[in-house]
């Protein structure tokens, strides 16, 4: 078996196709491409302590700088930093690698203001 993302091992439903998507939709951490092959990883599914907006006992966490204190006492984060041991990627490397390139959605938004103006 191979290593788990957030959602397989918090069983939250929230993954693309997840059973409760209707009800609260996808998770940013399903979708965060730009984290994708994190810790070998699904998206941003093994660095989900990174992404902004995820749900953790019901509630929405917010940013990263609201929610990180949080995060670095949660069971899959623990089990993360272990599981990796040295090639653990650090917070702060992998925030740069979220504000170096933009979003998926940003992207989209560009190329799309740039066509309507063409």
């Amino acid at each position: 078996m191979g290593k788990l993302n957030c959602w397989e091992a918090k069983k939250c439903g929230r993954e693309i196709g997840g059973s409760k998507t209707g009800e609260l939709g996808v998770c940013q951490t399903a979708m965060e491409s730009r984290l994708a092959g994190t810790h070998d990883g699904k998206f941003g599914g093994r660095a989900c302590w990174i992404v902004a907006g995820t749900l953790c006992g019901g509630k929405e966490q917010g940013t990263f700088a609201q929610k990180y204190h949080n995060c670095e006492k949660c069971d899959f984060y623990q089990h993360v930093k272990r599981e990796e041991g040295p090639k653990f990627k650090l917070s702060i490397i992998l925030l740069n690698l979220l504000k170096s390139s933009p979003s998926p959605l940003e992207s989209l938004k560009r190329s799309e203001g740039r066509s309507l103006r063409g």
